[in-house]
C-alpha cells in the first residue's frame, strides 16, 4: 500500500496550552482550524499533524518528523522556548531528538543518515 497524504492526530485534554506549545514547535499558528476543538499543521508536502481535544486520551501520541539539519531544527526550536531534548545517535539509521509536549506525547525530529535510505 502506498499513502497519498498522512493525518497524525494527538488527543489533548486541554487544547489552548497545547496550541501554544505546537505553535512554539512548529515556528507558527496552526494552517487550520477546525473547529473548536481541532486544529492543523502542515509539517510537509502531503503530511499533516492535528490535536484534537479529547479530555480522556491524552498523552499517548508517538510522531516523527524527518528534518535535513537537526542541529538547525533543535537551535530554532529551543529559541522559541521549548527545552532542548537529548540527542541520541541510532547506528546505521541517523541522530533522533524527542519533543515531548506537556501532555506528554512525544515529536521525535529525525536526521537520516545517508547510509539508512
Amino acid at each position: 500500500m502506498t499513502g497519498d497524504l498522512l493525518f497524525v492526530g494527538i488527543f489533548t485534554a486541554d487544547l489552548s496550552t497545547s496550541v501554544a506549545w505546537y505553535e512554539a514547535l512548529f515556528g507558527r499558528p496552526a494552517d487550520v482550524i477546525v473547529s473548536k476543538v481541532e486544529v492543523m499543521w502542515q509539517v510537509c508536502d502531503r503530511g499533516w499533524l492535528y490535536i484534537l481535544e479529547d479530555r480522556a486520551g491524552p498523552g499517548r501520541a508517538l510522531v516523527s518528523i524527518s528534518v535535513a539539519n537537526l542541529d538547525a531544527s533543535i537551535r530554532e526550536i529551543v529559541a522559541r522556548g521549548i527545552a532542548a531534548p537529548a540527542v541520541e545517535t541510532v547506528p546505521g539509521a541517523g541522530r533522533k531528538a524527542p519533543f515531548v509536549d506537556p501532555e506528554g506525547n512525544i515529536v521525535t525530529l529525525l536526521e537520516l543518515s545517508a547510509t539508512s535510505g
